[in-house]
């Protein structure tokens, strides 16, 4: 069975087509400058790089050039669309509605789009990628969301709610909700089948450009950074992460700017990029701390100290900790993030191993011998798990 799985954002839509009998990628690419221009990059199995410029007025123009490049021409990779047998969407925000991923219906798409009050940024264009595939494929081809908020849904609302009138729970949907869900239910899925247990208590540190950290009892989660917005939690490449509420209203009454342009400060200017004042890359910011920059060694230092509270915290909430997961960008690459985050850490039984630590960019174990914290690197890989979740639910109809 082959599955196309879409991630798509405002202007770009990245995608792999994968072959699910061996669980391999046969090709990937992103489409990106949708709506301004147009370019996309492709890449096959065996290395094969394509690179162009070709107008993407809409999603829907971006969908025709992948199944062209797919299925046609001298790097085809299957001989028809028919040969695909299911499109995966990543799709970020499903509220409450939705616990679990499924099958895309006229009534999902209309649950999609209510819930795009809450994510704004991401539903629209989200949704727009799947109307955009299903005018390419048609009907005939089935469909599925997966969200990023449903790992979230088995927290209690004592984690969930916030302290505010309950009322806007009622009427708005105002409480935690969580992100980069399927992120962390690959890797701490994957740090049970590593470890060879199920019943585990798990931090997953899914650290990038965004962020978020998350508690993992048993393969349910119970707590996660990330709230109602993708702008909670510690601080990440240019979004703040969290701060006290009487900084919006001060910012807006000393810069003279309104609530929009509040949240675009918090947002895109804030974080590693807004404290720095060097870069929202973690790269940069560490060339520029070998050069003696000192605000850029107290971004990377914040973020450092930030994902140590969480992890110390979750451990709390968990009533222990049997492991804790790096991934993503700087998870998964940044050795030196990683022992900052475990230093003095053997209080709760957790203890680095430097040597496997140091320059480690795939999937180990870095926990010293002796830890009782087992510390793993495990790179994510949201696409398969899409693929997966997919495939099931089609395998089902």
């Amino acid at each position: 069975m082959k599955i196309l799985v879409i991630n798509a954002g405002s202007s770009s839509m990245k995608y792999q087509l994968i072959d699910m009998d061996t669980e391999t990628v046969i090709a990937k690419g992103n489409c990106e400058r949708i709506g301004n221009g147009g370019m996309i990059g492709h890449k096959l199995a065996d290395g094969t790089k394509i690179e162009y410029d070709v107008p993407f007025p809409t999603h829907a123009e971006a969908f025709a050039e992948v199944l062209k490049l797919l299925t046609t021409g001298e790097h085809k990779v299957v001989n028809d669309v028919s040969e695909i047998a299911a499109v995966g969407h990543r799709t970020v925000h499903g509220g409450e509605k939705f616990a679990s991923s499924v099958l895309i219906t006229e009534d999902v798409l209309k649950a999609i789009d209510e819930l795009s009050s809450l994510a704004p940024l991401h539903n629209p264009p989200g949704l727009a990628a799947i109307r955009a595939s299903k005018k390419v494929f048609g009907e005939s081809t089935p469909m599925v969301a997966v969200f990023d908020t449903s790992f979230h849904q088995t927290m209690p609302p004592k984690a969930y709610m916030y302290g505010i009138p309950y009322e806007y729970y009622e009427k708005y949907g105002v409480r935690r909700y969580g992100f980069h869900g399927t992120s962390h239910r690959f890797v701490s899925a994957r740090a049970a089948e590593l470890i060879g247990r199920d019943d585990l208590k798990i931090v997953t540190c899914h650290l990038g450009n965004g962020s978020s950290i998350s508690a993992v009892v048993n393969g349910k989660v119970i707590d996660t950074s990330l709230g109602m917005t993708t702008n909670a939690g510690i601080i990440m490449g240019t979004r703040s992460g969290d701060v006290d509420p009487g900084i919006p209203s001060l910012i807006a009454e000393k810069e003279g700017v309104d609530l929009a342009g509040v949240t675009n400060i918090l947002q895109k200017k804030s974080g590693l990029q807004g404290v720095s004042g060097v870069s929202s890359d973690m790269r940069d910011l560490e060339s520029a701390i070998e050069k003696g920059n000192e605000r850029a060694r107290l971004a990377w230092e914040m973020l450092a100290y930030q994902i140590k509270k969480f992890v110390g915290a979750y451990a709390a909430a968990m009533g222990g900790c049997d492991a804790v997961v790096f991934t993503g960008g700087i998870g998964e690459n940044d050795s030196s993030i990683r022992e900052a985050v475990c230093k003095d850490m053997e209080f709760m039984g957790l203890k680095l191993d430097a040597k496997k630590n140091d320059g480690c960019r795939e999937e180990a174990l870095v926990s010293a011998p002796d830890s009782k914290v087992q510390v793993w690197v495990i790179p994510t890989n949201e696409e398969l798990l899409i693929a997966r979740d997919t495939k099931a639910i089609v395998e089902s109809l």
